[in-house]
């Protein structure tokens, strides 16, 4: 477990310091690829197996570092995912050029759905329980959904925010 903190401790330094960047600099149409990535914080209400959040204004990557969580907002859909990759637990990264996340540790690829691309890695990133509250999406931090356990309930894994 260290070594995984520590990796995700450096992604959290490493993603820190590109945001400005990627913030001031796209060449990539916004229309094709979430968009911007950013730094959140859950909105508390007493429950330590959920985590709520605003729903983002626009496509984008946000990260939850205290709970682990990538939320992501695209096309009009909204999905948590695990901030681990599935193969060994590295903190994944999201690659604006690409439009897609990458595992920095043995370069698994996955789109921003987090459907598993090509990589060492063998299924898909796991996604987090979601629902839609009001202008709020929560999510069950402690429940993860692996694709190849439970295909059904992956899919189903998103919601549907208004374009």
């Amino acid at each position: 477990m260290g070594c995984a903190n520590s990796e995700r401790r450096q992604f959290i330094h490493t993603a820190v310091a590109g945001v400005a960047a990627l913030l001031g600099i796209s060449l990539v149409d916004p229309s094709t690829v979430v968009a911007q990535i950013f730094a959140i914080a859950p909105i508390t209400d007493g429950k330590l197996d959920h985590a709520k959040y605003p729903i983002p204004a626009a496509d984008s990557v946000n990260i939850d570092t205290k709970n682990e969580v990538i939320l992501a907002r695209s096309n009009g859909n909204v999905y948590a995912f695990a901030l681990a990759c599935p193969h060994q637990n590295t903190a994944l990264r999201w690659l604006q050029k690409d439009g897609r996340f990458q595992c920095p540790k043995h370069k698994s690829k996955y789109s921003s759905t987090g459907e598993f691309l090509n990589g060492r890695a063998t299924r898909n990133m796991d996604r987090l329980p979601i629902a839609l509250e009001g202008n709020l999406v929560s999510v069950d931090i402690i429940h993860e959904i692996r694709s190849d356990q439970d295909a059904a309930g992956w899919a189903a894994a998103v919601v549907k925010v208004p374009v």
